[in-house]
């Protein structure tokens, strides 16, 4: 996947905002997550490029299509104040990695049938930042979300404990997104500016692994079906609009509620691996699903009644 969800860790609106004003960023916010969710459809419609092409693909159209949104709006400031601030501009060097790591497993899963793992790492996602919170942040994690975690591992055990081995893909997914969250949260960088850091920082890798493809005569995109290359080229369009649809409603909807739509997210993702990849869910996936939902209907629910707490 993408940059999306690191900035849900941003300002939530006062306690003050009405339904009425709520209808846009809530529309904004289920648009994203949608788009988001049917990704395994469009990369699994790339399944004849290699990953690593893919990858490389969205890179340089997203820095280019970003490039070209930042220097437009009101973001020139925000990254030059970027640029030269070493701390920040290195913790972006390595959410670049950590969201480029997410990125490749995710295309790899959509491509090779593994979608259900794909959505099932974002479920566990959550639980994982809460882990990452309180190793490298200090946060007191509350009983609720130690159970929580201990239920979405213990999905993770079944899988293992039946025989089908570890699922590496969703572990590498929560570790990889999870890791990408708390550096941005780190960071503090706006969605647009930072995406735009990232992929120039990886722009330099992605063009030497094409040149690579292109040397070895590997390279599909000159070759590829017209459809595969708008596909392609479409990539940066796939990973922006989703995020400035994200970064429009962050800000002004509550933390409880945006807490609860993520899950359309994976949600989606589960019912197009399922219902239009043809994609089975084995016996203990099933039973890890139903782990991980009551984790996370848990730490959703605390996830309110501490939010609404705090207004008191």
């Amino acid at each position: 996947m993408s940059s999306r969800q690191s900035d849900q860790t941003a300002s939530i609106t006062t306690p003050s905002a009405t339904p009425a004003s709520l209808g846009r960023p809530i529309a904004a916010a289920l648009g994203a997550y949608v788009t988001w969710g049917l990704f395994p459809l469009y990369f699994a419609a790339l399944s004849t490029v290699p990953a690593s092409e893919v990858l490389a693909n969205r890179i340089l159209w997203s820095l280019l299509l970003v490039g070209l949104i930042a220097m437009a709006g009101r973001h020139r400031a925000e990254i030059r104040s970027i640029i030269v601030r070493r701390r920040i501009l290195g913790l972006l060097c390595l959410s670049a990695l950590a969201i480029a790591c997410n990125w490749l497993v995710y295309i790899h899963a959509a491509q090779s049938g593994h979608a259900v793992d794909g959505s099932l790492g974002y479920y566990i996602n959550p639980l994982v930042s809460v882990v990452l919170g309180v190793v490298f942040l200090g946060e007191r994690p509350r009983a609720a979300q130690i159970v929580a975690f201990l239920l979405a591992l213990a999905g993770v055990v079944w899988i293992a404990a039946a025989g089908q081995g570890l699922p590496w893909i969703a572990i590498a997914l929560a570790l990889s997104f999870g890791a990408y969250g708390l550096l941005r949260k780190i960071a503090a960088v706006g969605a647009l500016a930072g995406l735009l850091i990232e992929t120039l920082v990886l722009a330099p890798l992605a063009l030497i692994w094409l040149a690579v493809l292109w040397g070895r005569s590997e390279m599909a995109m000159p070759v590829a079906d017209p459809l595969v290359v708008v596909l392609l080229v479409a990539t940066g369009a796939v990973t922006a609009v989703p995020l400035l649809m994200f970064g429009f409603a962050a800000p002004r909807l509550p933390l409880g509620l945006l807490g609860f739509l993520q899950y359309v997210n994976p949600t989606c993702q589960l019912a197009v691996a399922v219902f239009l990849l043809g994609e089975t869910v084995s016996d203990a996936h099933g039973v890890a699903f139903v782990l991980i939902w009551i984790a996370l209907a848990l730490y959703t629910g605390d996830a309110v009644l501490a939010r609404r707490r705090s207004l008191r």
